[in-house]
C-alpha cells in the first residue's frame, strides 16, 4: 500500500534543489547518488538501510516524476543514524554514466554565432538538428578509446550545455519551455571531423562513435542553475584553454530550442539535448595549426554552476 505522502506527489514533478550523479558500484552497477558537497549519498545503500524505494536511475526519476522521493530520502538519511553507511566521501567514488537509456539524444549544430563564423558557415535560420545513439554515452573520469587511424584521424572536442527534459512537451511556446526542463549538465560532443565533413556530410557517423558523448560530473536541477543563456563555457586540453565563451552567444537560446523541437515531435521526460558548442574548436583553426586530439590527451569541459567534466583519451 502506498503511503499518503506517495499519493500526494504530483505526476512528473520536476526536481528542485538537487545535484545528482551516478556512481559505479562494486558489482558494476551504475546507480543514482546525491551530491552534498564533501559527501555523497548513495541512494541504493540508503534505500536498503531505510527500507525505501527511491529511484536509482535518472531516467526513471524523470519519467515517473519521483524526484520528491529522492529529496525526501536525503532528509530522512540525514536524520536517521541507520543511514550513516550510505554517506560516502566525494573523493572516494568512481563516477558512472548519468544517462544510460535516454529516450532521445538530440543535438543542435552551429548554435553559436562566433563558432559559425570560425568554421565559415552561414548563421542558420532554424536550429540544425542531428542525433547520437546510446553507445556514445560515457561518464566523467572515463578513458575514451579513439578509433583506429583507418576510421578517423581528426578527433575534435565540443563542450556543450546539455538540457534535460523533465516534463513532456508538445508544441509548447518559448514562454512555456522552461517549465518542461528538469535541469542541466556539462557534455562534450566529441566529433570525428573527417567522418563528419569529408565523407559526404556524415554527421551521424562522425558524432556517435563509442564513448563520444561524455556527460557529467553532475545533473543540476534547473532552479539551482538560473538563466541557462548566461553561463560561461570553457574547454581545456592538457591544461591549455581552447574554448572560452558564454551561452549568451547562442543563436537559438534554450527556450527557443525546446519550443522548436516540440513543434516537430514530442519531447519526453529523460530526453537530452546537446545545445551546440562555442568558438575555439580544432576544426575552426587554420589548417596549419590543427593538431587533432590524440591518445593521452586530457579534455576538461567546464560550465558555470555545473562543474567540470573530465575525460582522458586512449
Amino acid at each position: 500500500m502506498h503511503s499518503p505522502q506517495q499519493h500526494s506527489q504530483p505526476a512528473h514533478a520536476l526536481p528542485t534543489g538537487l545535484t545528482l550523479l551516478a556512481i559505479r558500484q562494486p558489482d558494476g552497477g551504475e546507480t543514482l547518488a546525491v551530491h552534498l558537497g564533501d559527501t555523497i549519498l548513495d541512494l541504493r545503500a540508503a534505500n536498503r538501510l531505510l527500507d525505501r524505494a527511491a529511484p536509482l536511475a535518472i531516467e526513471d526519476m524523470l519519467r515517473d516524476g519521483t524526484a520528491p522521493a529522492v529529496a525526501a530520502l536525503v532528509e530522512e538519511a540525514r536524520r536517521d543514524p541507520r543511514a550513516r553507511d550510505a554517506f560516502l566521501s566525494a573523493d572516494g567514488i568512481r563516477y558512472g554514466r548519468l544517462f544510460t537509456r535516454p529516450g532521445k539524444i538530440l543535438c543542435v549544430g552551429l548554435n553559436y554565432r562566433r563558432h559559425a563564423r570560425e568554421v565559415g558557415m552561414p548563421v542558420p535560420k532554424k536550429p540544425v538538428l542531428f542525433s547520437k545513439f546510446n553507445n556514445a554515452l560515457s561518464a566523467h573520469g572515463d578513458s575514451i578509446a579513439l578509433p583506429p587511424d583507418d576510421i578517423s584521424r581528426k578527433i575534435d572536442y565540443e563542450t556543450e550545455l546539455l538540457v534535460v527534459i523533465g516534463k513532456a512537451a508538445r508544441s509548447v511556446s518559448e514562454a512555456e519551455a522552461g517549465g518542461h526542463i528538469a535541469g542541466y549538465c556539462v557534455a562534450n560532443d566529441l566529433s570525428a571531423r573527417d567522418l563528419q565533413l569529408e565523407s559526404g556530410g556524415q554527421w551521424l557517423i562522425g558524432k556517435t562513435l563509442d564513448g563520444f558523448a561524455p556527460i557529467g560530473p553532475w545533473f543540476v536541477s534547473a532552479d539551482l542553475v538560473g538563466d541557462p543563456n548566461a553561463l560561461s563555457v570553457e574547454t581545456r586540453v592538457n591544461g591549455e584553454v581552447r574554448q572560452s565563451s558564454t551561452t549568451a552567444d547562442f543563436i537559438f537560446n534554450v527556450q527557443q530550442i525546446v519550443a522548436y523541437i516540440s513543434r516537430h515531435w514530442t519531447l519526453e521526460p529523460g530526453d537530452i539535448i546537446f545545445t551546440g558548442t562555442p568558438e575555439g574548436v580544432i576544426a575552426g583553426m587554420p589548417k596549419e595549426k590543427q593538431v587533432w586530439l590524440k591518445p593521452g590527451d586530457v579534455v576538461e569541459s567546464r560550465i558555470d554552476r555545473l562543474g567540470t567534466l573530465r575525460v582522458t583519451l586512449s
